[in-house]
């Protein structure tokens, strides 16, 4: 990670946000070269357009929506803007995270420098003076219709770089005042006038949408990787059959994702013996079989097993085409309208274009297949944890996972019931919200996005996932841990062995009959959203996703 991160609007990454984002105390700077470039178009503004006779551009000299065709006098444009914000705060619900907020920030400051949305270079420094200083605007999370971009949410925040007294932030871990934290931190001025297209800069593109969608986008790539940990630990619980993973059968329908799959599960379970005939030739006591003859091969596997390159091969190829989607929104500009200088030999100079580009279709799009790729991921891993507990359907091993005097304890299946709860709901959140517009400001707008709200329910799904990634591990690593004297000599893979060591190092295995599941749940959450399992590996074999 780099001690500084410098924007100008075209090469900032998804994983730069991400840091900025979870590390507030990484400083991000303005580059020269966007500086000189927003100077030279905002003196062209000054010195050209200031003027009651020039021509009407939207959102500079004339109101917003219907409003479009009125004229904005100079002498009211500083009011405008003032109005302009608290017209918008119009945002309902829960506050985003402070990590949200600081994305926001950022990338509104990005779209700035590449110089297409023309607010003065003060703007640019009082974002960036905020984000340094760990000045978090409070924006509601509900509200917004992702077109004209993220109004209502982007207005608090808005609001709160201008010093509103109604505008509130979260500082140094408490909640207050915009102007209370402007003081307590220095970063200049408690208010902070803003002038022609200050705020319609501010407020217009999808940016809260997009700052959601580089972090849900980020967590749900670590995600598939550890489901692929906690897919292989249960294929070892299960000594399962690996012939469905032979890279000539995903040769021979070669999707990138399948082929994959099947190649980091190859990597994770080498060196493995508990996937062999020979284990599988153990009885287990609770495995219900023939004993009196001798063990016939498995041949084939349930499909959440052996059908997992299938299943997870379209979550990686989904995740890699949302990327594209989120990488090239990252580096664009997303108000209206939009300036952009003239050729000489059109006589120099800048001009206003009236576009489209803070319409939200390509994020909302792209969260409602993240929201259907990751659902669909929960899905088979909870089956694989029903499963788990069953011994009819896990080859014998113990009911339930259970320890202790049976009956007086119980063992997993309510932790099951839980997961199967999330796939519930994550399946209902699947509902497309794309495909959702109501029209709004007298049909100026008849056409939405919603993109907003598809990035707040693809941030629930993966939120939900990451238990049910979590859980697999913890009841896999109970499996095998329980099994593990019926096969003596028999061990696992490189990677496999990694990962059930390190859930092993946090959460003791459960021998001694049930205890507090809430905290090894909670834990077992922690394995994904820290990495700590999936580091362990990369410790062990090197990356693998």
């Amino acid at each position: 990670m780099s001690q500084t991160i410098t924007i100008d609007g075209f090469n900032l990454t998804a994983q730069q946000v991400v840091d900025v984002a979870r590390a507030p105390h990484l400083p991000v700077t303005l580059a020269d070269s966007s500086r000189a470039a927003l100077k030279e178009s905002r003196d062209y503004i000054e010195s050209t357009w200031m003027h009651d006779e020039a021509p009407m551009m939207y959102s500079f000299n004339t109101g917003v929506g219907l409003l479009k065709d009125t004229r904005i006098k100079v002498e009211h444009i500083e009011l405008f803007q003032t109005q302009l914000i608290k017209a918008h705060c119009a945002g309902l619900g829960e506050p985003f995270s402070e990590e949200v907020s600081r994305a926001t920030m950022l990338l509104r400051a990005n779209a700035f420098a590449s110089n297409y949305s023309a607010p003065r270079v003060e703007v640019v420094d009082r974002l960036l003076a905020f984000l340094n200083a760990g000045i978090h605007p409070i924006m509601p999370q509900k509200g917004s219709v992702g077109a004209s971009g993220d109004l209502a949410p982007l207005s608090y925040l808005a609001a709160a770089i201008a010093g509103f007294d109604e505008a509130e932030v979260m500082y140094q871990g408490q909640r207050m005042s915009a102007p209370e934290a402007i003081t307590k931190s220095g970063v200049g001025p408690v208010k902070f006038d803003l002038k022609a297209k200050d705020a319609s800069a501010l407020i217009n593109g999808c940016t809260a949408s997009l700052a959601v969608a580089v972090l849900v986008t980020h967590d749900a790539r670590n995600l598939l990787s550890d489901a692929c940990l906690s897919l292989g630990l249960t294929l070892e619980a299960m000594r399962a059959e690996m012939a469905a993973f032979d890279h000539r059968i995903q040769q021979a329908r070669p999707h990138a994702g399948q082929i994959k799959t099947a190649a980091i599960i190859r990597k994770l379970l080498s060196g493995s013996t508990r996937t062999t005939h020979e284990a599988r030739s153990v009885q287990f006591p609770e495995e219900t079989r023939r004993a009196d003859i001798p063990y016939s091969s498995r041949i084939q596997d349930v499909y959440s097993l052996r059908c997992s390159p299938q299943v997870y091969g379209p979550v990686f190829d989904a995740l890699d085409y949302i990327d594209n989607i989120v990488d090239k929104e990252i580096n664009s500009a997303t108000d209206n309208p939009l300036i952009f200088s003239k050729e000489e030999a059109e006589g120099g100079g800048f001009e206003i274009i009236s576009g489209g580009n803070f319409h939200g279709q390509y994020l909302a799009q792209a969260m409602d297949l993240l929201a259907i790729a990751i659902a669909d991921l929960g899905s088979i891993c909870e089956r694989r944890i029903a499963r788990l507990i069953d011994p009819t359907l896990s080859w014998g091993l113990p009911r339930n996972l259970m320890s202790g005097v049976r009956g007086v304890n119980t063992g997993y299946p309510v932790v099951q019931c839980s997961m199967s709860s999330l796939v519930m709901e994550n399946r209902t959140l699947c509902m497309p919200g794309s495909v959702d517009s109501i029209p709004a400001k007298g049909n100026s707008e008849d056409h939405v996005s919603n993109s907003t709200w598809c990035a707040r329910k693809a941030a629930t799904v993966v939120a939900n996932t990451q238990y049910i990634i979590g859980v697999e591990m913890l009841l896999a690593a109970q499996a095998l841990t329980m099994t593990e004297d019926l096969l003596p000599g028999f061990v696992l893979g490189q990677g496999t062995q990694a990962a059930y060591q390190e859930i092993r190092r946090q959460i003791p295995a459960c021998l001694e009959g049930d205890r507090w599941f809430h905290n090894d749940i909670v834990v077992a959450q922690s394995f994904v959203v820290s990495g700590s399992v999936r580091n362990a590996v990369v410790k062990q074999i090197g990356e693998f996703a």
